[in-house]
């Protein structure tokens, strides 16, 4: 049961590597973070669904997180598969060990809303709820400019897309600077973002676009779940 607990552990140190270098946007555990900036980029399309693979590159250390992502007007789903994820600081043996345990199922459901987060286990039948204090206002948000050039002409993935080099200023003044390439048959989405923070290099890639609005439920851990108060609290009475 030692053995399991420390897999489990390092498994959370790497996904902890990649939530440090993944703002804005990005988050370990907890899936898609969608700040402001972020979330500026999609103009229009406030309401989506689609496979989304997400990739972090600090020098030579990479890691690659597919999944898929369902938003609604700040609210997201991030459904993932941890034996999927590549790269990373995960030792060997630790997405094995999870799903043994049932956890390699993972969704992380962001309500900036509510200003919560839910990470959801559905092999366990479990989830834990975390206070998320950093999320940013309507108002704060509605005050970000944004200033778009036109890069380049590119198709992308079947899409014809404008590329274009977009500059967002928070209402600190802070400017989030970002790569992106917008597909013009589908109002404008953007179906790939480059952006960096930090010295990392941060892509999204997104196929299988719908611009249908999610099923609200789906932004919710099921009723009948257990509730934990704590990843540790979850960990040690499933790994017992």
């Amino acid at each position: 049961m030692k053995k399991c607990f420390r897999l489990f552990l390092f498994a959370l140190l790497g996904f902890g590597v990649f939530a440090a270098h993944a703002q804005p946007g990005l988050g370990g555990p907890k899936g898609p973070q969608f700040s402001g900036s972020l979330t500026k980029l999609f103009g229009d399309n406030t309401t989506f669904s689609a496979a989304l693979e997400m990739q972090t590159k600090d020098g030579s250390a990479e890691l690659v997180v597919p999944g898929k992502l369902a938003f609604d007007n700040g609210k997201s789903r991030f459904e993932m598969d941890i034996t999927q994820i590549k790269g990373g600081k995960i030792p060997a043996g630790a997405a094995e060990q999870m799903k043994a345990m049932g956890m390699d199922s993972l969704v992380a459901i962001s309500r900036p809303d509510k200003q919560v987060n839910y990470l959801v286990y559905p092999g366990l039948t479990a989830y834990v709820e975390t206070e998320s204090k950093d999320a940013e206002s309507t108002d704060a948000v509605s005050k970000y400019k944004v200033n778009a050039t036109e890069v380049a002409k590119e198709t992308l993935e079947g899409h014809p897309c404008v590329k274009h080099k977009i500059i967002v200023t928070d209402d600190k003044g802070k400017t989030h600077e970002s790569l992106v390439w917008n597909a013009t048959d589908l109002k404008q989405f953007p179906i790939k973002i480059e952006t960096a923070e930090d010295g990392t290099k941060i892509t999204m890639r997104f196929k299988d676009i719908k611009l249908a609005k999610p099923d609200e439920a789906i932004f919710a851990p099921p009723a009948a779940f257990k509730q934990y108060a704590n990843m540790m609290a979850l960990m040690q009475e499933e790994i017992m």
